[in-house]
């Protein structure tokens, strides 16, 4: 476990482009929600997105950025939340 947050979100997009656009919309997402992000990082570049509202960190990467970082590997230990989006 670890003391900075209580979850860390994964993705991984297929360019740049989708890189940004899917850090986007958890972002949109996460502020319908009343969540605001208080720190964001490499959304300029798009290969690798964070953000972070403090109890979440959600990383965004393009797939082999995603392959050679290897964050599941760090976190294997990590509980994992299984989760579907309700309608």
């Amino acid at each position: 476990m670890v003391n900075f947050c209580d979850y860390f979100v994964i993705a991984s997009a297929t360019s740049d482009r989708r890189t940004r656009a899917v850090a986007q919309g958890i972002e949109d997402g996460l502020f319908e929600l009343g969540l605001k992000v208080c720190y964001r990082q490499g959304l300029t570049e798009g290969r690798w997105a964070l953000l972070d509202t403090g109890d979440i960190v959600v990383h965004v990467f393009e797939a082999k950025l995603r392959e050679f970082y290897g964050l599941e590997h760090l976190w294997q230990e990590a509980p994992r939340v299984n989760w579907q989006k309700n309608n």
